[in-house]
């Protein structure tokens, strides 16, 4: 049946990357929406993000789209250009290989809830803008932007 039961969806909570990149987004919350749909071509996840906390780390994809759309509350975007206040009904897309990196952040009162779609790519490198880390589709590891291991 392709009607999702979404309270039925696991929920993934904080992020996997190594430390100490990790504790800014230690609380947000992801149901793998597609996942449990049984998408291929593209993920859906629905996303909530308490006060405080960051979607993950400021970056970019080489081979992959993304989509956020902001169902309650309200988030402030970063991206190289500044910072970008997103409200309930805003949607924000980043297209493949821009090199603007980008993250959202909750400094708000109030839990944020948001829907993030993205294209999947095994092909894909995603880079972060502000520390050295790096992360490719294909094997899922975190690295410094030179290769080596956490």
């Amino acid at each position: 049946m392709p009607k999702i039961d979404v309270a039925a969806v696991p929920v993934r909570k904080g992020v996997g990357y190594p430390a100490p990149f990790a504790a800014p987004c230690a609380e947000r919350t992801r149901k793998r929406l597609g996942d449990a749909g049984g998408l291929k071509d593209f993920g859906v996840n629905l996303m909530t993000l308490p006060p405080g906390n960051w979607s993950n780390q400021r970056h970019w994809h080489s081979h992959e789209d993304e989509l956020v759309y902001v169902l309650e509350g309200e988030l402030v975007l970063v991206e190289d250009g500044g910072e970008t206040l997103l409200r309930a009904g805003d949607c924000a897309t980043f297209p493949k290989g821009s090199g603007n990196g980008h993250h959202l952040i909750n400094k708000s009162t109030m839990t944020a809830v948001y829907l993030e779609v993205g294209s999947r790519n095994m092909d894909d490198l995603t880079t972060c803008s502000d520390i050295d880390m790096k992360s490719a589709n294909a094997d899922g590891r975190f690295v410094r932007k030179d290769g080596t291991p956490y």
